[in-house]
Formats: C-alpha cells, structure tokens, sequence
C-alpha cells in the first residue's frame, strides 16, 4: 500500500471540520488544476455524492484522479468549458474552477483565456438552470481588485487595471464573469455563490505552470537551489491548497447567493522573495539571483493582501500555517 502523503492527511483533517453534501450530483469544473483537483479529493473521500470532474484533456484527468477510477460514484467528463455543454445529466451543484492561471497562458492565448472565464460561466448557469442546480459556487481570483492603494482588500475593492494590456486578459475577465453570475441572479434567480481566492499553492501543479511558487518548488525538486529572477519585493497574501478547497465547499453550503467572499490567510501575507527564502530554508537550499529578465507576462500589482472577515463569520479558519503548507507540498511532491 502506498505511503500516505502530508497531503491526503490534510485532506481528511480539512473535511473533518466540513458539513458537505451528501447525496445528488456535484460537478468540479477545472478538475486537473490546481485548485480543482483538490476539491475531487475532498469530495470522494468525504461524501456520497456522485463527483463528476470536468477537463479539457481525459489523460491528465485519469492520472491525477486515478485513486477514484474503480469508484462507481466519480466520472471524468472530458470537456472544453468555453463551448456549450453537451450533457444529459443533472447537477445539484457547480463548483466553476476552471480557468487558465498561468502567466505563460496570458501572454501566448489572452483570447482563450477571456473565453474560457467568460464563455464557461454563460455555459454552466445555462446548463445548470435547465438541469436542477441548487447552488454555483464561481472560482474566481483575487486579481479582480487590480492595483489598490495600499491598503486591504476587503469585497467592495476596486482598483486599477490597465484594460489595452494583454495581461489584463485574465482580471477583467474575472471581473466581467462575476458581473455575468450577478445578472444571471437577477435576471433567471440563478443561485450563484463567488469566491475569490488569493495566491494559492500546493502539490498537484500542472507542468506547464510557471507561477513563481511552481518554479521554486521545481527548483527544489530537482535539488537545486531556487532561482530568483527580479528582487521579488511584491507583497501577496499565499494560501495552502487544502484551505482553499476548504473555504470553497463551505461556500457551496453556507455561502450567500450573490455574495463575493475572500479566501485568504492574514497571517501568510509576504513578499515573493520570502516565499522564496521560506522554500529554499524548508529544503535546505538557497535563494540565488538570476540575472533580470523582462518580466512582461507577470501582474504589474505590488501589493495584494485580502480581509477575510465576511469568509471567517461563516466559521472558517486556516488549519495550516505557511510554513506547514509548504512543507507538506514538498513533501508530497517529493512523493510522487
């Protein structure tokens, strides 16, 4: 039998604390990333609901959820979510977490990006309404507040965002699809929940990801030391995986429709070259300088950290420290 991982203990602690739905069918768009993966792995471990898990590559899907292929309960829907859904089934419940999240994304398929964001929430609330949705939670991002002041992000934020660059493919779209989940409310009562999640991170990362936290973890995994390449001074609230997921499904039962929520953890806010320092002293490595490099497809934002009061008054807190959800990711990345 294989070892169990820091990982799926976190998994089963998380739930521990989760009132999730235990009967119907839950459908997780995105169910290959980051973020959505995470979310399967909660659900078939802790409810009896029948997990249909949504991607664009059937593949992908069965290696990174093949834990669950002889479980008669979960069934992996191959689908590109910024076209019309083709289905016959019925949803009680949408968890919409599908969304390109990488920079190199933003900067070679901007388009695609606005679509999927776009196209994938006009798809679901569609669907959902002709096939007994009770409740859509929309995974949004953070990002949508753009470049503030300075100060807190709390849910009624709004700051700039630059709408002619490229980059600004994936905010604005964010923004706009929530501004689509409001008027599909008020115009079809669509109960449609929003979370907006800050910087997350964990151990199921696609290859193809090159936020900064994938790039250090890779540079760990291959023993070497991690590799800045600008001085890294911009401020991020981080949180683990395993309470994003969390704040998610609580959301999906306790959420208010039409409400935004912020997912984050006060207490993990620090700089990119802090995560850095923090990764490279859990591995026993060093932070080491690259030479600059143009940095065009990263956000210009400086400084992004988010008040989670609205989340935390519906009974949620961290389980982890960022400390010990880096730990644990290298540990299972380690592992695979």
């Amino acid at each position: 039998m294989a070892e169990v991982t820091p990982y799926q203990q976190d998994i089963s602690r998380a739930a521990q604390r989760l009132s999730l739905p235990d009967n119907g069918n839950i459908l997780v768009t995105g169910a290959t990333g980051l973020i959505g993966s995470c979310l399967v792995d909660i659900l078939m471990r802790h409810t009896h609901c029948h997990v249909y898990a949504m991607g664009r590559n059937r593949q992908r899907a069965e290696r990174r959820l093949a834990a669950y292929s002889a479980d008669g309960r979960f069934h992996i829907v191959e689908h590109d979510i910024s076209k019309p859904l083709t289905l016959h089934t019925d949803f009680q419940y949408i968890i919409h977490a599908a969304s390109p999240a990488s920079p190199n994304s933003f900067q070679q398929t901007p388009v695609e990006v606005m679509q999927a964001n776009l196209y994938g929430v006009s798809h679901l609330a569609d669907y959902g309404l002709r096939h007994g949705m009770q409740r859509m939670v929309y995974v949004s991002s953070g990002e949508v507040y753009g470049e503030g002041d300075g100060s807190v992000f709390c849910e009624q934020s709004s700051g700039y965002i630059d709408i002619l660059s490229p980059r600004s493919c994936y905010p604005s779209s964010k923004r706009a699809a929530e501004t689509l989940c409001a008027a599909y409310r008020q115009e079809y009562g669509a109960d449609i929940t929003i979370a907006r999640p800050c910087h997350t991170y964990g151990p199921y990362f696609t290859e193809s990801d090159n936020r900064v936290y994938a790039q250090f973890i890779r540079n760990i995994l291959r023993g070497e030391d991690i590799v800045m390449k600008s001085p890294g001074l911009q401020y991020r609230s981080w949180l683990y995986v395993v309470d994003c997921a969390a704040a998610i499904l609580l959301l999906l039962t306790k959420g208010e429709s039409g409400q935004a929520y912020n997912i984050a953890d006060e207490a993990s806010n620090i700089t990119i070259r802090q995560l850095a320092e923090l990764t490279a002293h859990i591995a026993g490595h060093r932070v080491v300088m690259a030479a600059a490099e143009a940095q065009q497809n990263t956000t210009p934002i400086t400084r992004a950290v988010f008040n989670t009061d609205k989340l935390r008054a519906l009974g949620w807190q961290p389980l982890f420290t960022i400390e010990e959800g880096l730990q644990h990711t290298i540990e299972t990345a380690q592992a695979q």
